[in-house]
């Protein structure tokens, strides 16, 4: 038997520019479903929203995503802030999304692609615990904390 964990993210409307978004940076398949798939008549509104939708590469990376029923309004009017002070980061957000690579340049990849529309927290750099280390909320309002794996004695 084996469990695992996989992020749901919660959209006010844009869970399927999110996905596809996501899909163009991680690689891997989309699905998606929407409302109506599930029996919603077509015309109401809402319908056209994603019920049920994910991202999975063959890396191991998973992401779930769903549009909150009736809310479609822009979740980062919402959902909090997120600034470096003092050299440290002050947030009132419930959690970040890590993401975490063996090499540098793996990660950076990942960054670059992530980094497009966002507001960055912690550009990508060298850190005291990492060989790369940033932080950034995403043009769908999601904080990533992205970092170089690194091996501790221990």
């Amino acid at each position: 038997m084996s469990i695992t964990t996989t992020t749901h993210l919660n959209f006010r409307g844009t869970a399927r520019q999110a996905l596809e978004f996501y899909g163009s940076v991680f690689g891997g398949d989309v699905t998606l479903a929407t409302y109506a798939d599930f029996g919603m008549p077509a015309g109401v509104p809402g319908a056209d929203k994603v019920v049920f939708g994910q991202v999975e590469n063959p890396d191991g990376i998973r992401l779930m995503a769903y549009d909150i029923p009736g809310a479609d309004e822009d979740l980062r009017a919402t959902s909090g802030t997120t600034s470096r002070q003092n050299g440290m980061t002050i947030t009132d957000r419930p959690f970040f999304q890590s993401l975490r690579a063996d090499s540098l340049d793996e990660l950076a990849g990942y960054w670059n692609a992530l980094a497009e529309g966002a507001a960055i927290v912690e550009p990508l750099a060298a850190s005291s615990w990492s060989p790369g280390f940033g932080m950034l909320t995403d043009r769908f309002g999601v904080t990533w904390v992205l970092d170089v794996r690194v091996a501790y004695a221990g």
